[in-house]
């Protein structure tokens, strides 16, 4: 027996000359992850329905994709207010004890308003079964929404991602690291519609297998909100070694992040990003404090986004804990922002030192090899890095 689901429209239903390309967008990534089940996909400038035949499945599945405020499991009769009720005694769970009626007329024709229709149906229901009324908080919340094309009943309303569809504002480069922050600020990013890919600065043997099968893992996971993420493994070892060989320890770190925005910064072009993002939170660490990042950020003219650059560590941890990135985040696996660390690294570095220190070796060389060699890594699978951590 074929089930309907009805998909509500978070806030691209703000967009008003450009709602269409949302919606169409959100349909492609609607049918992008539910591309292995059989399911009919219509829509409207307001709703979306899925026909189906596992709607609990689907509706999980569903959470996952940004841009639906909310998703239903919903039921269609004919405008028929004895449908509406026959149905509605159907679906109400018989264990609870108080309901309320909510009417939404989409049909701005049909001839009973809301309110009025409310309480008729309330009526209807109290005079045909043991519920009582309850306004104000009751067991049973019954939504009937009077559209055109039939009436759509339901009780249940699961809360969806919200956020704009994935892919609406174009692509952005996440430097991803192995720790709690980046993987959420890329998260976030994707809330907003931003097309994400990945880039990781690995440094073997100073850096482990290990370490990068984790931030594959850690893409894995975010790619579950997306469907197209792709990881870009650039080769850092030569120049962390010619920084670490030419460049004073406490300057280690900022000179480290300065070669990593150039090498993000050339790759976007590459690629048609028009962003970095990263996982930086102000103060954090020696190289987050506003000082640091003024001169970090000096090396390229590209929009640097710091989805959690105002958010406290507990905030980040509690948003890592829900989209399932924090247990593989705190896995023991050091990468290349974690190795040659000084004690006491530069909180207020000074540019004019930076440019000194690098003209000590031929970075321009360096990058432009490890750009050369990235190795570009997609077709992500659910759990395929699940077993090799």
């Amino acid at each position: 027996m074929q089930e309907l689901i009805m998909i509500k429209y978070g806030e691209l239903t703000t967009k008003k000359a450009n709602r269409k390309i949302f919606i169409n967008i959100l349909t492609q990534n609607v049918e992008r992850m539910l591309k292995d089940e059989n399911v009919e996909i219509t829509k409207d400038s307001v709703r979306m329905f899925i026909k189906c035949n596992d709607a609990g499945k689907i509706a999980h599945k569903l959470q996952k994709v940004f841009g639906i405020l909310s998703i239903v499991i919903a039921y269609k009769v004919n405008n028929n207010i004895d449908d509406v009720l026959n149905k509605s005694l159907e679906i109400m769970d018989q264990s609870k004890h108080t309901f309320k009626v909510v009417t939404k007329r989409a049909d701005k024709n049909y001839p009973i308003h809301s309110m009025d229709y409310s309480r008729k149906l309330g009526g209807l229901i109290l005079k045909n079964s043991n519920f009582k009324v309850d306004v104000h908080n009751p067991d049973i919340t019954l939504t009937v929404e009077i559209r055109n094309e039939g009436t759509f009943v339901y009780t249940d309303e699961v809360k969806g991602a919200g956020g704009y569809p994935v892919g609406v504002e174009g692509k952005g480069l996440l430097m991803l690291s192995g720790g709690i922050d980046s993987p959420v600020a890329g998260y976030l990013t994707l809330k907003r519609g931003v097309n994400v890919e990945c880039m990781y600065f690995e440094s073997p043997p100073h850096t482990s297998e290990e370490a990068k099968n984790k931030v594959l893992k850690l893409a894995s996971i975010i790619n579950e909100y997306s469907g197209r993420i792709k990881v870009h493994v650039v080769p850092f070892t030569l120049i962390q070694e010619a920084i670490f060989k030419n460049c004073p320890d406490i300057y280690m770190i900022t000179i480290m992040r300065r070669m990593m925005y150039r090498i993000a910064a050339i790759y976007s072009e590459k690629i048609g990003a028009k962003i970095l993002i990263n996982g930086e939170s102000i103060g954090q660490v020696a190289s987050q404090t506003l000082d640091s990042m003024v001169c970090i950020n000096n090396v390229t003219n590209m929009p640097v986004i710091r989805p959690v650059a105002c958010f406290d560590k507990l905030e980040i941890i509690d948003i890592a804990k829900r989209i399932n990135t924090y247990e593989t985040s705190i896995l023991p696996y050091e990468d290349c922002c974690t190795i040659f660390v000084p004690k006491h690294p530069v909180i207020k570095p000074k540019l004019e030192k930076c440019i000194e220190y690098e003209n000590r070796f031929d970075y321009q060389t360096l990058i432009q090899d490890a750009i050369n060699n990235i190795e570009t890594i997609t077709n992500f699978k659910e759990n395929e890095f699940e077993d090799i951590l």
